[in-house]
């Protein structure tokens, strides 16, 4: 289990979650959704790490939502974090955003197509905060563990995190290697699934990727089967509205029942 500031449960045998909309949208979405994850972690005791971008980089058309304002942004992320007690989590895209995002933030988390940046995953470890790197959609579970070493470099006591998010298979579809599990927990860090994004489709033609959400409970049962320390899921109260990844994400209003059944996977394999 991993340790932070305001992390509940963590006496628990449950997996960990890091769960919210794929971007911030606005304040009230975002604390609506802070709000309904809370209720249902702690029903079921599941440690909880709210989710939420502050700015989308990586788009594949020049016209694609990217984000409200980091400012406007990151003051709501800060918000959820004070107003739940929740620990929070958003990814960053330049060195220079680390210092910026860590003010408002307890994890700072490294997209999969930046985790070969050195100066970032640099900056991210100066912070202090804990790295969530994810795993690129182009390398194995073992070559991670040259990511994770960069950040021990610069701080050996920061906790890192890796998160698989599947491979890429062909132009426009990701398979998921449960090999990788276990791969990258042998160098002793919790490893997390991210249920959505590894049922991405990417590279349509229509330039907005797509992807297979009714699979989500798919991939979770089988990470937490494998033994995966804790699971990505991005929710959205109405994802065919989200401004961002809504092909991918789960409905919040099937989260409670998904990570009940999740939960009696996990005693049933400890």
């Amino acid at each position: 289990m991993i340790q932070l500031s305001k992390l509940r449960h963590t006496d628990s045998p449950n997996f960990f979650l890091m769960a919210g909309p794929c971007a911030i949208e606005g304040r009230d979405m975002a604390l609506q959704i802070a709000e309904r994850i809370v209720t249902i972690t702690d029903k079921l005791r599941i440690p909880y790490i709210f989710k939420g971008s502050y700015r989308k980089a990586n788009r594949t058309k020049a016209n694609s939502f990217t984000g409200i304002g980091d400012e406007l942004a990151l003051s709501i992320l800060k918000e959820v974090g004070t107003t739940f007690n929740i620990p929070t989590v958003t990814d960053i895209h330049e060195s220079d955003e680390a210092a910026m995002a860590a003010e408002a933030v307890d994890v700072l988390q490294i997209p999969a197509f930046l985790c070969r940046q050195t100066e970032l995953l640099e900056a991210a470890a100066r912070t202090g905060k804990a790295v969530n790197i994810k795993k690129g959609q182009f390398l194995s579970g073992e070559s991670m563990h040259f990511a994770a070493e960069k950040v021990h470099a610069i701080n050996p006591e920061a906790t890192v995190i890796l998160t698989d998010r599947g491979n890429s298979f062909g132009y426009g579809d990701l398979v998921v290697d449960y090999r990788n599990i276990p791969a990258m927990q042998s160098f002793g860090v919790p490893v997390v699934m991210d249920c959505t994004h590894s049922l991405q489709q990417p590279n349509q033609s229509s330039g907005v990727t797509g992807g297979k959400p009714a699979l989500i409970a798919t991939i979770a049962r089988a990470a937490i089967a494998v033994g995966a320390d804790g699971l990505f899921i991005e929710t959205h109260p109405d994802p065919s509205c989200a401004k961002s990844d809504g092909a991918n994400m789960l409905p919040l209003d099937q989260l409670e029942a998904l990570l009940e059944r999740l939960v009696r996977v996990r005693e049933a394999i400890l």
